[in-house]
Parts: C-alpha cells; sequence; structure tokens
C-alpha cells in the first residue's frame, strides 16, 4: 500500500510546526477536524489505490503513453497530484474560515486576518485555484518550469472541485497576493510553510527526480480530464469522515491502520478484466446468451465478431441489421473483444427511453451471468435514469449492497440494508455499489444500462464533468437505436463520440435504419478525419446489412454480410384517413380473427381512435398503449403486450379471436411484439420501417398458418393523411411532431410501392437502404407537381435543423485541444450543476420543460391513498389503496408505491401554463412527506385524483384510467386536447431520462 517512490516515512516527519498546523477539514456539530498534512498523505494514498486496483487498464495506459517512463510515471503523477491537490488550503483565505483552527496557526507565525476583515474578496481565491497558482509558482521556482507548461499538470489541483479555472479567475488571483499569503513580515512564513508543504509531498511520492523528465512533457487533454477526475474521487473518498476519521480520534492509528480499515470499508469492486474469447463465432453466441431451441447465430452476428477480431486496435463498429436479427447480442459479443483488447473495465449500453433501459438491464445481467471473469467475482452494476431507484431488478440489487458508505445527498432513497453472502439473482456477485450510486458517481459503476442521456451528458458543459469523462474512458459504449435521435441531440452526440476518439475507447453502435450522411457524420467525429474516404468504405446504395469499423485518426471500412435466411414481404395500401372508414376496413380484415396493430403519432388520436374501435369491437377487443400512463401502469402495459403478443415460445396467451392495440410510438422500438396486421399514421419512412419490424415478426406456424387465413401475408395500410389531395396532406398532428417534409419525402419514396401497375411490396431487409437512403438523400423525389411544396417544405426543415443545431452548441463541450493546452475554461460559460436533472436531461434533448408528478387518489372522506387498481409486486405485497397519511410520514412501502405512479404530464402545461400548474399543486404540501425522512416523495409534486380518477388542473379537466391513460381536455368546453408525441422530440414522454 505504499503511496509512490521508495519513501518509507511521512509527511509528519518533514514539517516544521507551522506547517504541521495548517488544517484542511472541520466538522461543526463534533468539532473535530484534520490537518492538511493528514488530508494530502489519505488522498495520495486513496489515489494509489485507486491505480492499482479501481482504474482501468485502457485509462491507465493513456495516461502513461503520455508520459516518459510510462505506468510508473503515469502512478506518481497521479498519486503526488492527489497529494497536493488541496495545497490552496495553506492560505489565508481559506484558514480563516475557523476560528479557534486559525488562532491555532497564528500563534505559529501564520498571521491572518478574520473572515470579516477580509470581506468578499475571498471569494476571489477558492482553495483550488489558490492550489493551482501556488504548485505553478512551486514548479517554476524550484525546478525551473516554464509558466507555458505547468497549467497542463496543476489544472487538475485547479479544478478538483468541478471546475477548470478559467483564465480570467487566475489573472484576477494573481492582483490579489494577500489572499494567498498574508503581506508584511508573515509573508516569509507563509511562503516557508507552502514551500515545505510541497516539498514534502514532492519527496513523500516520489517524484523529485521526475520534474526534470516531466517538464518537456505535452500531456494531452483526455490525459488531463482523466488524471482531475481520478483527484476528485481521491479526494471524495479520503474527505468522508467514516473512512477517514477526523482528530482527535484519528490521531493514534498509523497510517497502514488507517488506510487498511478505510479501503476495506469502502470495499470497492474491481473493474472487468476480460479476457478475449476463442473459438467460433456460433460458439460464442451458444455460450453468452439464451437462444431459442435450434437457433443459430445470424451471418450479422458472425460478421461482426469476424471483423472485430480482425481490427488491428478496437475503435467503432456501426451495425446496421433489419429488426430482430440479434443487435443487441452482437454488441456485447464485439464488446467482449473490445474490452480485452483495449483495457476497458465495464461497458456502458446507452438506450433511447427509459422503458428500453429498463427492458435492457435485465438481459444485461444475464450476459453477466454468463461471462467469464465476471462469474464468481464482485462487479458493480447500474440502471442510469432518473427512476432507476424505482425499476425492481435494480432495487434487488441495492439491497444486495452490502456496506452502505458515503452516499450522495441527492440519492434518490436509500437501499434496504441486508447481510452480505445472501442469496441472490446470479451467480457473480453483482453489486449497485453505494458509493457509487450518486448522481455525480454512479457512471463510474462498471456495467451500466442507461437512457441516452447520460451519455450525451458528456459533452455538456457542466460541474464534475471530468467525472463523467472518467465513466466512459473506462468502458465499451453500445449506442442503440442511433437513426433515433434528431439534429439537437445529434450535436451532443457527434461532440460526444469526438472524446471517446481521443479516449479510445471502443463504440459500438446499433441501428435497423440509418441514412449514409448520418453514418459518415458518425465516423468522422469518432476518428477525427473529416472527410476521410478509404477502399471499401462506400457502400453502395442497396448495401444491407452493414458494417462499418473506424480506429481513432483511421481510415473507415465497410463490410457487407450477407443477409440472414429471414425475410417478410410487406404489401403496403394507402388507407384514407377517418376513423369509420377505420373501423370498416378493420370489420372486414378480421372476419376469422387476428391481431392488429394501429399506430397513431399523437396520444390525442391513440385515444379517439381507441374509443371509436370500441364501439365497434367491443372494450374487451381493444387495448391502449402509450406514454400517458404512469409508471406503473406503463410497466404492466409491456408486460401485457409481451404476454399476449411476443415470440411465440414464450406466450400461449394470444387472442384467438380478433383484438385491436391502438398506439402511439411506444410500440415502434424494443418490444419484441408480433401482429398480423399494421396500421400506421404517415411517418419517416425509417420509423415505418421499425413499425413494420412488428408485423409478422415471428413464425407462426408453416407459412404462417396459425395466423388468420386473410392475414398469412404480412400487410401496412398507412393511413394518417389526405391522400386525395395534389399533394398529400399529413393529418396536422403529424406534422407538429415530424415535420412536413420528413413525411413527403416518406410519401414519395413509398409510391412505387403505393401505385400503378408496377406496384409491388416492400421487402423486408432488401428495401430497407433504399428505401431510408432515398428518403433521406438529397435527390429529388415524387412526382413534378409535388416538387415546389418539398422546396417549401425543405426550406422550413433547414431553418428548423439549423436552429436546433445553434442552441445546441450553446452549452456543448469544445473539441479536443493541442496537446499540452491546458483545460482552463473547459467548462466555462456552461450549465453549472445540472446535468442529470430535469434541466440537464432538457437540455441535451432540446426538450421545453415539463412536469412530472406522482399520482395518488383523494378519497371522499379527505383522505389520501395510492392509487386503487395497482397490482402486487414481485413479493405479492398490495400496492393498491394503501393509506397515505398526512400528518406523517408515510411508510417506505407505501411511499415508494407512490412515487412509482409518475406521470410527466403534457406539454399543454409547460410554458405560461407550468407557473400556475405548480401554484395549484403545491397547494397539496405536506411537511411530513419532506426532508430525509421521506426521500421517495420529498419535493415532489403530488397530484390528487377525486374517487372518479379526474381533477382540475390550470383551466383543464384531467381524467385518468387504467386502461386508457391520461385524458386531458379543456375545463371549459371539455374539448379533447391531442398531445403531440414524437419518438425523440419535444414533448414526448416515450423518451422521458
Amino acid at each position: 500500500m505504499s503511496v509512490g517512490g521508495s519513501a518509507r516515512t511521512g509527511l509528519l516527519s518533514r514539517l516544521a510546526e507551522p506547517a504541521r498546523s495548517v488544517w484542511a477539514k472541520h466538522d461543526r456539530d463534533s468539532d473535530g477536524w484534520l490537518p492538511l498534512w493528514r488530508h494530502m498523505e489519505d488522498s495520495a494514498a486513496v489515489a494509489g489505490l485507486l491505480w492499482d486496483e479501481w482504474l482501468p487498464l485502457g485509462v491507465r495506459r493513456l495516461v502513461a503513453e503520455a508520459l516518459p517512463q510510462g505506468e510508473p510515471d503515469a502512478r506518481a503523477l497521479a498519486v503526488w497530484l492527489a497529494g497536493v491537490h488541496d495545497i490552496g488550503k495553506a492560505t489565508p483565505a481559506f484558514a480563516c474560515q475557523v476560528d479557534q483552527l486559525a488562532d491555532a496557526m497564528r500563534d505559529r507565525g501564520l498571521k491572518m486576518r478574520s473572515a470579516r476583515a477580509m470581506g468578499p474578496d475571498r471569494r476571489i481565491a477558492p482553495h483550488g485555484l489558490a492550489g493551482q497558482v501556488l504548485l505553478g509558482e512551486w514548479l517554476e521556482e524550484r525546478h525551473g518550469w516554464v509558466p507555458a507548461l505547468t497549467g497542463q499538470f496543476t489544472v487538475a489541483v485547479g479544478g478538483h472541485h468541478g471546475v477548470p479555472p478559467e483564465h480570467g479567475q487566475i489573472k484576477a488571483l494573481y492582483a490579489h497576493e494577500e489572499l494567498l499569503r498574508t503581506p508584511g513580515a508573515s509573508n516569509r512564513v507563509w511562503r516557508q510553510v507552502q514551500t515545505e508543504l510541497l516539498d514534502a509531498c514532492a519527496e513523500r511520492f516520489g517524484v523529485v527526480e521526475r520534474f526534470d523528465a516531466w517538464r518537456a512533457v505535452k500531456l494531452p487533454q483526455p490525459a488531463q480530464v482523466l488524471l482531475t477526475a481520478l483527484v476528485i474521487v481521491s479526494d471524495w473518498i479520503a474527505s468522508n469522515p467514516d473512512l477517514f476519521p477526523y482528530f482527535p480520534e484519528a490521531a493514534p492509528h498509523s497510517d497502514q491502520d488507517r488506510l487498511a480499515a478505510a479501503w476495506e470499508g469502502l470495499d470497492l469492486p474491481a473493474p472487468w478484466l476480460a479476457d478475449e474469447p476463442d473459438g467460433s463465432a456460433p460458439d460464442l453466441f451458444a455460450s453468452r446468451f439464451e437462444l431459442p431451441a435450434n437457433a443459430e447465430a445470424r451471418p450479422v452476428q458472425e460478421a461482426a465478431v469476424e471483423l472485430a477480431r480482425e481490427m488491428e486496435m478496437p475503435g467503432l463498429m456501426i451495425v446496421e441489421a433489419p429488426m430482430g436479427e440479434g443487435k443487441t447480442e452482437a454488441a456485447l459479443a464485439v464488446a467482449e473483444i473490445f474490452a480485452a483488447r483495449s483495457g476497458a473495465g465495464g461497458v456502458f449500453f446507452a438506450l433511447p427511453t427509459m422503458a428500453t433501459g429498463n427492458a435492457m438491464f435485465p438481459r444485461l445481467l444475464d450476459w453477466l451471468d454468463r461471462l467469464p471473469g465476471v462469474a464468481g467475482s464482485r462487479h458493480s452494476v447500474h440502471l442510469a435514469h432518473s427512476k432507476a431507484a424505482l425499476n425492481e431488478d435494480f432495487a434487488g440489487l441495492m439491497a444486495r449492497a452490502g456496506r452502505v458508505v458515503a452516499v450522495d445527498v441527492d440519492e434518490a432513497a436509500p437501499a434496504p440494508r441486508q447481510q452480505r453472502g445472501e442469496q441472490h439473482r446470479a451467480e457473480p456477485e453483482l453489486v449497485a455499489h453505494a458509493w457509487l450510486r450518486g448522481r455525480k458517481k454512479a457512471m463510474l459503476a462498471s456495467f451500466v444500462a442507461g437512457t441516452i442521456d447520460q451519455l450525451l451528458f458528456a459533452g455538456l458543459k457542466s460541474r464534475h464533468l471530468a467525472l463523467r469523462h472518467l465513466a466512459m474512458a473506462g468502458k465499451v459504449v453500445v449506442i442503440d437505436e442511433a437513426h433515433a435521435y434528431d439534429t439537437y441531440m445529434s450535436v451532443y452526440l457527434d461532440r460526444v463520440l469526438s472524446w471517446l476518439g481521443a479516449y479510445r475507447v471502443p463504440v459500438v453502435v446499433l441501428s435497423a435504419t440509418l441514412p449514409a450522411s448520418r453514418r459518415r457524420e458518425l465516423v468522422e467525429a469518432y476518428s477525427g478525419r473529416a472527410g476521410a474516404d478509404a477502399p471499401g468504405y462506400a457502400a453502395a446504395p442497396d448495401a444491407y446489412p452493414l458494417l462499418t469499423v473506424v480506429a481513432p485518426g483511421g481510415v473507415p471500412l465497410a463490410r457487407r454480410p450477407r443477409p440472414s435466411a429471414r425475410a417478410t414481404t410487406v404489401e403496403v395500401e394507402r388507407l384514407a384517413d377517418g376513423l369509420d372508414v377505420l373501423a370498416d376496413r378493420l370489420e372486414s380484415e378480421l372476419v376469422d380473427g387476428g391481431c392488429v396493430l394501429v399506430i397513431r403519432n399523437t396520444v390525442g388520436r391513440v385515444l379517439e381512435t381507441a374509443r371509436a374501435l370500441r364501439d365497434r369491437f367491443g372494450s374487451e377487443n381493444v387495448t391502449v398503449a402509450h406514454s400517458c400512463f404512469v409508471d406503473l401502469d406503463r410497466a404492466n402495459k409491456d408486460s401485457t403486450l409481451l404476454r399476449l403478443f411476443g415470440p411465440p415460445e414464450k406466450t400461449d396467451d394470444r387472442p384467438s379471436g380478433r383484438h385491436i392495440v391502438v398506439a402511439s410510438q411506444v410500440a415502434e422500438q424494443s418490444l419484441d411484439v408480433d401482429f398480423d396486421l399494421l396500421v400506421s399514421d404517415l411517418c419517416p419512412v425509417d420509423l415505418l420501417l421499425q413499425r413494420m419490424g412488428r408485423l409478422h415478426r415471428h413464425q407462426r406456424g408453416r407459412n404462417q398458418g396459425e395466423r388468420p387465413e386473410s392475414l398469412r401475408s404480412a400487410r401496412c395500410l398507412v393511413t394518417g393523411a389526405d391522400w386525395t389531395a395534389d399533394v398529400p396532406a399529413p393529418v396536422q398532428g403529424s406534422v407538429a411532431v415530424y415535420g412536413r417534409y420528413a413525411l413527403l419525402r416518406s410519401a414519395a419514396v413509398l409510391l412505387p410501392h403505393f401505385e400503378g401497375g408496377s406496384r409491388r411490396p416492400v421487402r423486408l431487409p432488401a428495401d430497407i437502404s433504399p428505401l431510408v437512403q432515398s428518403a433521406y438523400g438529397e435527390d429529388p423525389v415524387g412526382p413534378d407537381h409535388w416538387q415546389d411544396a418539398m422546396k417549401e417544405a425543405h426550406e422550413r426543415f433547414e431553418r428548423h435543423r439549423d436552429d436546433q443545431a445553434e442552441r445546441a452548441a450553446v452549452f456543448r463541450l469544445g473539441d479536443v485541444g493541442k496537446p499540452g493546452r491546458p483545460l482552463f475554461g473547459w467548462v466555462a460559460a456552461g450549465v453549472g450543476d445540472t446535468d442529470d436533472t430535469p434541466a440537464g436531461r432538457a437540455q441535451v434533448r432540446d426538450s421545453r420543460d415539463s412536469l412530472e408528478v406522482a399520482v395518488i387518489q383523494r378519497r371522499g372522506d379527505g383522505s389520501l391513498a395510492t392509487l386503487p387498481w395497482l397490482k402486487p409486486d414481485r413479493r405479492n405485497r398490495q400496492r393498491a389503496g394503501v393509506e397515505l397519511p398526512q400528518d406523517a410520514t408515510p411508510t417506505s412501502f407505501a411511499a415508494r408505491t407512490a412515487a412509482s405512479c409518475g406521470l410527466q404530464l403534457p406539454m399543454q402545461f409547460s410554458g405560461e401554463t407550468m407557473d400556475r400548474a405548480i401554484e395549484e399543486l403545491e397547494q397539496l404540501y405536506l411537511p411530513a412527506w419532506q426532508g430525509k425522512d421521506s426521500p421517495w416523495l420529498s419535493d415532489q409534486l403530488i397530484l390528487a385524483l377525486d374517487e372518479d380518477c379526474q381533477t382540475r388542473l390550470a383551466g383543464f379537466a384531467l381524467r385518468y384510467s387504467p386502461s386508457d391513460g391520461l385524458e386531458v381536455t379543456r375545463a371549459a368546453d371539455s374539448e379533447p386536447v391531442g398531445r403531440e408525441e414524437s419518438p425523440l422530440g419535444a414533448g414526448s414522454s416515450d423518451v422521458r431520462p
């Protein structure tokens, strides 16, 4: 557990009384304190252990490559920077804050004014910035460094509270030297103490002999970020009094005992050490995944594994393949190979929505169950989105996390404590480690499934951004549904990819339908080579499936795997918009029964359609699914859809008669559901193809013989537009969601499949790439008489896209700077501390603020309770109608149940209406539900429905049912308000992070 070099004695023996008196930590409640020298020792020791036992190999390599002696230099530098990070506390501006500790320093010659006498000028010298300046001066004066090269090292000290200083702040501090050293006779004592502490640290941590060699180093900015992050983590751990007790209790313990006890208490799981799997690709898939009987690895999966093995160094791989081809399994198999070759210590799987993140989490755990090097050992896992603590799979892991230490104050709720060694779901000891559960630290866990926001935050200028970069730099990153992210989100994603390339982080991007222009943008962002072409990269428009790879700084290569035998032919037909038209058509189609999926582009159209179809077919034969359900009901909806319409081998409950599911875009992705007939509103062609992926998704009997005879051929009816107009006129709700230009180009490329003597069906997967490339290309499409309308729509689209890109760039992180350039001002003019918060999520998604409420019921007698229809939890505890006392703190179970009924209100409650809604919601303010005693409901807005599940809010009437979700009408005239809902755009709770 040595912290550096051949040093055998600690800092204390190297210091005189004045330096020993400098304090670093103080607890006002206990009056305990910690001297600076002790905190320096603790922080450096923690950094050494983190380097040896916790940092992934790939992270260590990246820092080591920038230094003359490689790994020994890198470790010594990290330990030394952690040791000196708080040298800025040896200044009057900091030391004056606690009178009795300042008096002890004054008694030893370190004179200083009181904090009141210093006044607001103290804010010019925060101790991180002061430490950066002092360390820079010391390197110049004691070791002959030139000022231009000190900043790349000292910025780790200046930025250890999350924000590297700006040039203006540095300049301002130089103009107030009295904040660093008291003028007059005391100046010499202060200088002596500061120099003595820095000299002692250099000797103690074994770096004195390295300064000459380091003086010529130009440290890459990614290495600066990683060192800063390591200093932050070391400081946080060493600042925890439960692990490193304050004086006087700490005084009797030896350095080794103190460190050993702290490290044992922290009990951090080690990073994943992946071994590259040998054997054939089919053997790899058979051993890692639970495949259906007689199933084999698909050609795309085998090709992805083979290409990953052929790459000289891991990099970016883009996998474009049809829906249902096992891209997720391919990504995890490639991640295992990439991790072994790159030294990555984990995997982050980024998904579009919370729902898809929740669905992926158990799949990730199942993969880990079978993963060599993980089975039988402890590894940290995390579900990364704002409601992760309500996920039962994740909650179960939290309950088995063992000792709880240093839980962040922003933690959603405490994990139940249980004895270590209890049985859990899998052979590996996978833990949601308590120290890694706070908003700032959660992504540092080894294996994470979460929303795409968590990745995009790495491109958002925010406090403690270095921690998020450290988290990503140590993993293989998988990005699912890449086609789903709009221009605004892509601005962030591309910048993040450029940093991931600089960190040499392996990335796997998955998409069923990716325009060629977007593929090129992803490749160029990651490789850092704009416009780089290479033989074998330019793929033909019909190249599909397609694998594209590029190494950091390299040239891309494309490979086209052979398609699998799976193929579906879909006849597409235009259907006039109108509820009677739809009902009449379904009446004729379902004479012999059948299961139909009707996808609408807005929630308003979903509910309107469902009402009409229930009148015709009966309520029992119509199911509704959209995003405006409370969380528990939404999860139950997904579960029901999978149970009724999932793969044949996983369900025998498929309706035998006729059944219609009316859904929004929630049915578009990540649900393995299978229908006999599809009706869809007109939408962008890539999304329509996604929707077609829910049509005849599985084989039901020989030649689909188990389906009704008239529905054994896959058919898609496209509605939601006036097809009789000279130029198709999509319904207004669809235009508001997707824009007219994308809808018209979609209609144009579908024309050959809609009409004429040469009308032909859509062939999946053969037609996927041609349709997508045509729809998103620049060549004109559609008849001549459409072109004026196309031009007008295109101009509006360009204005909107430019506006998105311009707004996204405001808080976007800058590109990777030149080696040696310090990170000064790295997150200047950023969003502050709002990364994984509603404001931060709105920033990376271009979404207007919307209100989220917890929905409960107010009974006739005025009492409050959880919703009356909720199903029991996995332990068969009743969640329905649980009392919520108003004058006392609800039980943890009741509060958690209420919090699990979260609902994001539609965009009618944004803007000016939001203030009125908040004011009305805050009238139900219960003091007993606030604070640490009620972590689930504290600061939560509560929406209380009456016994009829109705209420009024901000001029709107709200009605909720477990079958239809939330319906909003104007209170004055009860006119339904259609809610615009997009797959990844403003106003869509389908993408809530």
